[in-house]
């Protein structure tokens, strides 16, 4: 209604004075404002600062710009340091050693610099390039002794003056003997943990390795030393020192690994002692893993004796474990490894042992234990015997299905 009065008002407007009727004034008013608001949108024309505003996506631009030229700034290393990487993957030590070289010289203070001295060092290594593999880890260490990678750099350094040392170097067989020396006995501290317990471990080890290959009659007298402690927190280092040992063979290597298997107190010492009793296969060894398996009460023990005995293809090794296998009293996780052993072992005493074995068997998984061992094993015998079983209706119908289905 007040739109047609307004109407009007203009039409009557061209031709006389206008008297406005007094309801119309407020909407006149209102009009007024809107029309002067209409007008000020003609002044931003005037506004040259708003024309700035196109170039928001250059500022945008700017910044993404900087940002790359900021990350390069801050880590200059990146491009030399994946050239590095990928020559190390491809096995180009060469090229690697020299990019990681560079790194670490052109950038002393990256925060990288240390760790390339390792790599470098490390491709040198793998290259026989010993003596500029050993200069970069000891610089390695007075420089860089926050570096990620000094605990692998010091265990690097003693294989690299082992290796030195056996091709005469003075410096690095005087390196060696000052490193396997044994440390202050390590305490448990007032929480109960062994303060610095694998700190010096890899060092000593990786030395002693190398002591071991130059010069076995000085190594296994300190190996010795350490295998007599009885202190936990230095089961670590002597669980160690076993691997280093049944790495020599000898008589002596045999006394010492006989005598960690029967006495050490901590359990997985023993069972690496017993474990590789495997590789000795005397007389001696195989009584003494015997012994081990009817006495011991460790699950573990057992299994690592086991497994010995199955490594050892001489003497009574193998009866050893058949009649283990046999003994009803042993555990039936126990006798299903020693099936499981026998069964890898391809001979004609342990398939017929197997086969007769299995009409005595009350329990299903030591039968089916022994029909995947006389499966493994192969043969016409042992594969007419497993359909033997698949077609025998008063066997249990799954000990059926499993012989049908090995012997296809």
């Amino acid at each position: 209604m007040q739109a047609m009065y307004l109407m009007v008002a203009v039409v009557v407007g061209m031709q006389q004075q206008l008297v406005v009727p007094r309801m119309v004034v407020p909407a006149l008013a209102h009009a007024q404002v809107a029309l002067q608001g209409l007008d000020a949108l003609d002044a931003l024309d005037a506004l040259d600062g708003l024309d700035g505003l196109d170039g928001l996506d250059a500022i945008y631009a700017v910044d993404t710009w900087n940002a790359g030229t900021l990350q390069d700034e801050q880590d200059p290393t990146d491009s030399l340091w994946r050239a590095a990487r990928q020559a190390l993957n491809h096995a180009d030590y060469q090229s690697a050693a020299n990019l990681f070289g560079d790194l670490a010289h052109r950038y002393p203070t990256a925060v990288r610099a240390g760790d390339a001295l390792y790599w470098a060092a490390f491709a040198l290594y793998k290259n026989d390039n010993l003596d500029r593999a050993r200069s970069f880890l000891l610089t390695q260490q007075q420089r860089y002794p926050k570096a990620v990678t000094l605990r692998d750099g010091d265990a690097l350094l003693a294989r690299v003056q082992a290796a030195l040392a056996k091709q005469g170097d003075a410096a690095a067989a005087e390196w060696i003997r000052r490193h396997v020396q044994p440390t202050v006995d390590t305490g448990r501290t007032r929480g109960g943990s062994c303060p610095g317990e694998d700190d010096d471990d890899d060092l000593r080890i990786a030395a002693l390795n190398g002591l071991l290959q130059m010069d076995a009659t000085s190594a296994l007298p300190i190996l010795k030393k350490v295998l007599a402690r009885r202190d936990s927190c230095s089961a670590g280092l002597r669980r160690k020192a076993v691997f280093i040992v049944s790495q020599k063979r000898g008589t002596e290597t045999e006394d010492i690994l006989l005598d960690v298997a029967r006495h050490d107190s901590d359990p997985e010492v023993r069972q690496q002692a017993v474990f590789w009793l495997s590789q000795v296969g005397s007389d001696r060894a195989v009584t003494a893993l015997d012994s081990i398996l009817s006495s011991a009460t460790d699950p573990e023990l057992q299994d690592k004796a086991i497994f010995a005995l199955s490594q050892i293809h001489q003497g009574r090794a193998g009866q050893i474990l058949r009649d283990y296998a046999a003994n009803e009293r042993a555990p039936d996780e126990a006798r299903e490894k020693a099936i499981f052993w026998l069964g890898q072992q391809r001979s004609p005493e342990n398939a017929a042992f197997l086969r007769g074995m299995y009409a005595k068997l009350t329990g299903e998984e030591l039968k089916e234990k022994v029909i995947f061992s006389l499966s493994q094993m192969g043969g016409a015998d042992n594969g007419r015997w497993l359909m033997d079983i698949a077609l025998n209706e008063r066997e249990p119908v799954e000990m059926r299905k499993k012989a049908l289905f090995w012997v296809g």
